[in-house]
């Protein structure tokens, strides 16, 4: 079954490392294949193309894939795993290396690239493939105003590079999501009680981000709502973080917005949004998410630029940015615009946004 269960006592760790669900293992004769990407939620939305790809041409594999254990709903109901393990932030990486090593792998893939990563590789041993993170590329590209450095290609697909062993390509296909009934049946009853969805096509916008550069401002959103309200209804979705700004949007609503951020988990978010005619958001997970279950995404960009290989991928998306040589400032997005004006997204207007809603999005 899926019920979760610890390997590891809970002396050994402050918060143990979990095991989600194992399904019956495959004869060693077949691939067994480790992955690790513990972050973010766009990242490891990133990488179901590959697991796809792996489970279509290796169908009695044993794939398993370690993410952090605030992000397990990202892959918690994907049918392409055959384990998902999770490792909490700040735990015992000899404790993750020692649980994992007590199996044998054919395969073993590193798709974080990161100093946690690496430090498990050596903890585990044995031999390990990565992709291309192109960090000196990547710095050229950023302090030359895309002068230099070139297109780093996207990232679902530099996945690809680390599997090169097993003999997979993209299938042309985006990335994949999975919901439960349960998720489903508790979203629906939220749009039924806050009358929403029913006879106006339904929007769902997403005002949050981890990083302020990437945030589109409060007033643009407040805009937008007083926009859409008269022949839309709206759903604000998000983090607890996000709340806020939520309760902000159901005042300029007039009654034609809920606000559900910060009420559901991951999973019941991607219900909303895959029950929504269009997803308005940042250069966040919760765009990947969208693109994930198949909704229309419209991508207010700002910091980041599609050289850097995180646009939204073979989804139908219409990306909003600004041709301005600040761009891009960083890699992730930070506190505070460099220049102080945080014009990229400033200069994306709501009735863009709205104009861009009113048609078909491709």
């Amino acid at each position: 079954g899926r019920t979760p269960r610890s390997p590891l006592t809970r002396a050994a760790l402050p918060r143990p490392v979990h095991l989600l669900f194992r399904l019956p293992f495959p004869p060693m004769l077949s691939p067994a294949i480790l992955l690790v990407r513990f972050s973010s939620i766009g990242d490891i939305l990133l990488t179901t193309p590959l697991l796809r790809a792996l489970r279509a041409r290796h169908p009695a594999a044993r794939i398993t894939m370690v993410v952090r254990d605030d992000l397990a709903d990202t892959l918690r109901h994907n049918p392409r795993l055959s384990e998902l393990v999770t490792w909490p932030r700040g735990g015992s990486l000899r404790e993750l290396a020692t649980e994992l090593g007590r199996a044998e792998w054919t395969h073993r893939l590193d798709l974080h690239g990161s100093l946690r990563s690496r430090l498990l590789r050596q903890l585990m041993g044995g031999s390990w493939a990565g992709y291309p993170k192109h960090r000196w590329r990547r710095t050229l590209l950023i302090r030359s105003g895309r002068r230099y450095g070139g297109a780093l290609g996207h990232v679902a697909e530099r996945y690809f590079e680390a599997a090169a062993g097993l003999d997979v390509r993209p299938d042309g296909g985006p990335p994949e999501f999975f919901t439960s009934q349960d998720a489903e049946r508790e979203a629906d009853a939220f749009l039924r009680e806050a009358g929403l969805g029913n006879s106006r096509p339904l929007i769902a916008l997403a005002p949050g981000a981890a990083h302020w550069t990437k945030r589109w401002p409060a007033s643009h959103w407040e805009a937008l709502v007083r926009r859409l309200r008269g022949g839309s209804d709206l759903v604000i979705v998000g983090g607890g973080d996000d709340h806020p700004i939520g309760e902000q949007l159901v005042q300029a609503g007039g009654g034609r917005v809920a606000n559900a951020a910060g009420r559901f988990s991951l999973v019941g978010s991607a219900v909303l949004i895959k029950r929504s005619r269009a997803l308005v958001a940042g250069d966040t997970g919760l765009l990947h998410l969208a693109t994930a279950v198949g909704t229309p995404v419209v991508g207010l960009y700002g910091p980041g630029v599609e050289e850097l290989g995180f646009f939204p991928y073979h989804a139908r998306a219409r990306v909003l940015q600004r041709p301005l040589g600040c761009r891009p400032c960083s890699a992730h997005g930070g506190p505070r615009c460099p220049l102080g004006h945080h014009r990229c997204l400033q200069e994306i207007l709501p009735e863009e946004v709205a104009q861009v809603l009113a048609g078909p999005i491709r």
